[in-house]
């Protein structure tokens, strides 16, 4: 069990860097294009932000939320540190692909969830009208095999050596379908002095699943001040996406609940009973260097249906490097 995670690891941080390797050949080859447009005032990218979770990386078991990789591309007409106050100007091309398990992936157990695959590609334009700040936006999420993410389970389990998907199990998963979702939260920074801030929200999701949500986010340091962060969907984890910090750590605890109306992932006519009541609970750890930076952070996700057993802890994992 510890090679296994330990490989997984190895493979998290081995995806991660060479995205952000792609990430910023491509940056680089953008260059001078969005120095032009910035000079004749149009929208260019200013910020990149990823985040990769794994339950492998945190519990160390494989099962429910089990993995999924978030990237956020922000543009915009600059950045001081703030966003604009005007709906629109600050865009964020957001994109998800999410694995959902069941316990075991070898035999097929009517009382736990089905499996699913989900990506997700939204358009989301993030805003600040005096000290809140909002983000709204829309997804189009593709569920099911024509994902492929099936096949991606089955060839990664197979090279790590881990227990591959039963071929009667993926018959059962969520069949293919494709859900428009909408996105809002508000949020709003309290400064409590010596470096830490409280970070109260409010969340409305409508689409794959429906839910209303509140919570709250400390953050002990500095890294994140007068940047852009985004949440993630599954574990609420925000992750940097328009940097602006000096090198330093900081250290963020949050937490949140949620009432969940309905869910494409355990759907009703199978049987399944959603728990109205879903919550979270996170930790997490920034560091900034001079060319790299890093986070890090744990998340326990509460049950989401009648029959799960318990809870989960997942980890996430960003690396971004410069050279």
């Amino acid at each position: 069990m510890v090679r296994m995670i330990l490989v997984a690891l190895a493979g998290v941080i081995l995806m991660s860097a060479a995205a952000q390797a792609q990430a910023q050949a491509q940056g680089d080859a953008e260059v001078a294009q969005v120095d032009r447009e910035a000079e004749a005032g149009h929208r260019q990218r200013i910020g990149y932000g990823r985040l990769t979770t794994n339950d492998l990386i945190g519990d160390g078991k494989d099962r429910w939320r089990t993995g999924s990789i978030t990237t956020s591309r922000i543009y915009g007409y600059g950045w001081d540190g703030a966003a604009p106050a005007r709906f629109g100007e600050l865009l964020e091309l957001r994109m998800q692909g999410q694995i959902i398990a069941p316990a075991d992936l070898t035999t097929v157990n009517a009382s736990d969830r089905p499996w699913a695959g989900a990506l997700s590609f939204g358009l989301h334009s993030h805003m600040q009208r005096d000290d809140t700040e909002i983000a709204l936006g829309a997804d189009l999420v593709f569920i099911g095999p024509q994902t492929g993410l099936d096949r991606l389970q089955d060839a990664l389990h197979g090279a790590l050596g881990a227990p591959r998907p039963a071929d009667a199990m993926l018959a059962q998963q969520i069949p293919d379908k494709i859900r428009p979702t909408l996105v809002f939260e508000a949020g709003q920074v309290m400064d409590l002095g010596a470096a830490v801030s409280l970070r109260p929200f409010a969340e409305l999701r409508a689409g794959d699943e429906t839910l209303v949500r509140i919570g709250a986010d400390f953050s002990f340091g500095m890294i994140g001040r007068g940047e852009l962060l985004v949440r993630e969907s599954v574990t609420g984890q925000r992750y940097r996406a328009v940097y602006d910090s000096a090198p330093g750590y900081s250290v963020t605890l949050g937490g949140d609940i949620a009432y969940v109306a309905d869910s494409v992932y355990l759907p009703e006519n199978r049987g399944y009973q959603l728990t109205s009541r879903r919550d979270r609970a996170r930790v997490g750890l920034h560091w900034q260097g001079q060319k790299a930076s890093a986070f890090y952070g744990l998340t326990y996700l509460g049950k989401e249906f009648l029959g799960q057993s318990e809870g989960q802890v997942t980890g996430s994992v960003r690396l971004k490097m410069r050279f």
